[in-house]
């Protein structure tokens, strides 16, 4: 079953002494894309972790909901979570169709041919190269394939740290294009990025995180989501600035 909601109730993760998170609480609605900023070391990449259930809180609670049923960590619930960390992922003897196939046999996937070419035109990935051991592609090939295996599965909740790495503008286009459909069809997505610019447009929720704490969240009303779209670079810039420095 989708997930339509999460929500994060005084999250805290310790690695030792150290202090990564400290009582994070917050919501994620469907339908939309929230921008999760701040400067190195403020706990960005661990919340995904924690979001993903591959990295267990100290302290506090993650629920995912679909509609008044909570949820915990399951294999029918990482299903529905697609992300795109630091490490691609991929296996760089196999062809990028040979990648997707391998993913789709893990979930359980049938008759993924379709599939399997329709993201890859999605996120850009040239046709010539899909035939080629991906140990040749460039970061940003490597980078597009990472996003295909992502989104394999259809997943309701998007997780993706510095997806734009390695891309060219062009490329960066792209994949925000990607996210706004994958947030039309109603997925939670969450994006780590330093790249406002790319972002701007597709983001309708920002929190901004500061040595492990929440401290700034903002949210367009859903009349003015409609209206007026994302942010904007400058706004987010902003935003960004105000609260991370």
């Amino acid at each position: 079953m989708a997930i339509d909601r999460v929500a994060i109730s005084k999250v805290a993760k310790r690695y030792g002494t150290e202090r990564a998170l400290t009582g994070v609480s917050l919501e994620l609605a469907g339908g939309s894309l929230c921008a999760l900023l701040g400067p190195n070391g403020a706990g960005k990449t661990t919340l995904l972790g924690i979001l993903s259930t591959l990295v267990r809180p100290t302290s506090g609670q993650v629920h995912y909901h679909d509609g008044a049923a909570a949820r915990e960590p399951d294999d029918e619930l990482r299903r529905e979570i697609g992300v795109l960390a630091h490490a691609p992922l991929c296996y760089g003897e196999l062809t990028a169709i040979e990648n997707l196939e391998f993913f789709a046999g893990l979930y359980g996937l049938p008759d993924i041919g379709a599939r399997v070419t329709a993201l890859l035109d999605e996120v850009g990935l040239e046709p010539r190269a899909r035939t080629r051991a991906s140990r040749t592609y460039s970061r940003g090939m490597v980078q597009r394939l990472a996003l295909a295996r992502a989104l394999l599965a259809r997943p309701s909740l998007l997780l993706l740290d510095e997806p734009f790495t390695g891309l060219d503008r062009g490329g960066a286009a792209a994949l925000a294009r990607a996210l706004a459909v994958v947030k039309a069809a109603g997925a939670i997505v969450v994006v780590v990025t330093h790249d406002l610019e790319a972002i701007g447009d597709v983001t309708d929720h920002v929190c901004v995180l500061r040595r492990g704490q929440l401290v700034h969240e903002d949210r367009r009303p859903e009349a003015r989501r409609q209206i007026a779209g994302g942010y904007g670079y400058a706004e987010l810039r902003e935003l960004y600035h105000r609260h991370a420095d």
